[in-house]
């Protein structure tokens, strides 16, 4: 008695297995990074400059769509996120984009302040998201779900010749007192011999 209603359990959970959908994540990748390659820049103060990017669907089967485009704060200039074209990836697609102030292409943008001084460096990093769709999203594709954040590093520095150091006043006293001393001996060996120097 007590086996076949063990046996009745083991068909009971075999059958919730089988009639119960698979519920699983999809494993949707993508890759993304600001160009040039560890994401650093400089530039001149007053100047703009940005970075390009490159983006990858690394999917075989579905589109990415980007969505959201992010970056930390900047304290060195005023950045300007209007670059990014938000490219749809078909699958296995790739898009490289360089920064072209003139054209207006690339990732993100950043005018340095004039008044920013050389050898100030602002960091952080760029946040990417999106959404992934079974076709194109334009043309009857269907939304399958939000992809992850991928994030990417970024540094700018200002360039420029730093300024050189003025020599602090003690060293410019001590200065002084010695060339007052020198003048001051000349003065008397002057006076000793009767040429009356002043």
């Amino acid at each position: 008695m007590k086996l076949r209603n063990l046996y009745a359990v083991f068909a009971l959970l075999f059958a919730v297995l089988c009639w119960s959908p698979a519920v699983q994540a999809l494993p949707f990748t993508f890759t993304f990074a600001a160009q040039p390659a560890g994401g650093s820049i400089s530039g001149l103060p007053g100047e703009t400059v940005g970075w390009g990017y490159e983006l990858v669907n690394t999917d075989t089967l579905n589109w990415f769509v980007p969505t959201q485009l992010s970056a930390s704060s900047f304290s060195i200039g005023s950045p300007d996120a209007s670059y990014f074209d938000f490219p749809i990836l078909v699958p296995g697609a790739a898009a490289t984009v360089a920064f072209d102030a003139a054209l207006h292409t690339g990732l993100y943008g950043v005018q340095i302040f004039p008044f920013a001084l050389p050898g100030q460096i602002d960091s952080g990093s760029f946040s990417l998201s999106g959404e992934w769709w079974s076709g194109d999203p334009l043309s009857g594709g269907t939304f399958l779900q939000a992809a992850d954040v991928v994030v990417s590093p970024f540094s700018l520095e200002v360039a420029g010749i730093t300024a050189v150091p003025l020599p602090g006043s003690l060293p410019l006293l001590a200065l002084g007192l010695v060339l007052l001393w020198v003048c001051q001996r000349r003065r008397k060996e002057g006076a000793q011999f009767g040429l009356g120097l002043r």
